[in-house]
């Protein structure tokens, strides 16, 4: 994924409880309407469900071009609900990171 620097990154990391009922829905219902917002750049997500213990880890990352773009993204009405539907239900722990990306480089076998 190559684009002009600097950009944004914005880390989610969670964890998530035994009750994920309509969590895949919202998860893809949240990257459509995050695509349609200004700024957006792209995504990227993985979850480990190997663990016996919980539904895992999962990583999503989402690029932005400006903080301000990312602070409108986080005030969304819609993903307003669904941040409050994770807490109420889906996750039991999530932490979010935003880092600025100055750099960066890639290995590909066409």
């Amino acid at each position: 994924m190559q684009m002009s620097k600097p950009y944004y990154a914005v880390i989610f990391t969670s964890t998530q409880t035994d009750d994920t009922e309509g969590y895949s829905e919202m998860a893809e219902k949240m990257e459509t309407l995050a695509r349609q917002q200004e700024g957006f750049i792209g995504i990227e997500s993985a979850r480990n469900t190997s663990t016996a213990l919980s539904a895992g880890t999962g990583i999503t990352v989402s690029y932005w071009k400006s903080l301000e773009t990312i602070k409108n993204w986080k005030a969304n009405t819609q993903h307003l609900l669904a941040q409050q539907k994770g807490r109420e239900q889906w996750y039991n722990w999530y932490n979010v990171r935003i880092c600025k990306v100055e750099r960066e480089y890639e290995f590909k076998i066409d």
